[in-house]
């Protein structure tokens, strides 16, 4: 745990932080509290991210694809991918990545005794040594459909770090059949504007973009209804109240699949 410099804040730990976990340390709950004060439903917004995260992730599973690749994971929480799977397929795999010590470090105390899942330490900006690290080779065969995932995490690329081609790297890896699970912050409302520069100025990160630079991302695939809308709208368990708040028009995603 010595790789782990508590005066520096983390995306994991923040975002843990926003969703009342405990693996996070006061500089990471001070963004999570500036955070607050400007979407006070951030908390929310964190909630609403996972649970797409699980809907779409069923739906996956539910669709035939047995193995995952969840990049830029974040700390282990309710409705992780591994457990959605598993629920459809117990033979479903899944390889989590994500560049902070501290997801491996709790990651392989939960996934001791899960021979189908793993947690890899690397850069997601660094797609080539990613796709050919020895642990994501062990789990994920290329051959066959895989389950992309980018869950709120491309935000935290710039526009100077290539997202889109890092994007693309990663698809150009995948056999037609996979599909491909994005979610983003979204720049719909002055509220959403004033956070992301609150986080470039705290975090260093956290790039807003419009819906249609969101759904640039998933150029080439057939969207899956209902294509890129805000998170509570997509495949909703029940009604979603109109008009929209805030908090729900923060992130936006939706699931593509190549053919």
């Amino acid at each position: 745990m010595s790789e782990i410099d508590e005066t520096v804040p983390s995306i994991a730990r923040v975002y843990d932080a926003i969703l009342g976990g405990q693996d996070n340390f006061a500089v990471d709950q001070a963004i999570a509290r500036q955070s607050q004060e400007i979407v006070p439903e951030i908390g929310d917004v964190a909630r609403f991210n996972r649970a797409m995260l699980g809907r779409a992730v069923h739906a996956m599973a539910s669709a035939g694809i047995r193995q995952f690749l969840d990049l830029g994971s974040g700390l282990p929480t309710v409705q992780n991918t591994h457990q959605v799977a598993q629920a459809v397929a117990p033979d479903a795999r899944v390889v989590y990545v994500d560049i902070d010590p501290i997801v491996m470090a709790h990651g392989r105390t939960l996934l001791a005794e899960n021979r189908n899942t793993t947690v890899v330490t690397a850069d997601l900006r660094e797609p080539e040594a990613v796709l050919s690290h020895p642990d994501v080779r062990a789990l994920i065969d290329f051959d066959q459909p895989v389950g992309l995932m980018l869950v709120g995490v491309i935000h935290h690329l710039g526009d100077d770090e290539d997202p889109e081609g890092i994007v693309k790297t990663y698809l150009d890896a995948l056999p037609a059949g996979s599909r491909f699970l994005l979610t983003h912050f979204c720049a719909s409302s002055p509220d959403a504007l004033a956070l992301e520069g609150a986080l470039l100025t705290s975090l260093g990160t956290g790039r807003f973009r419009t819906l249609e630079e969101i759904t640039a991302y998933f150029d080439g695939l057939e969207l899956q209804a209902p294509g890129v809308v805000y998170l509570p709208q997509w495949r909703p368990e029940g009604p979603v109240a109109e008009p929209l708040t805030v908090g729900q028009r923060l992130m936006a995603g939706g699931l593509g699949l190549k053919h």
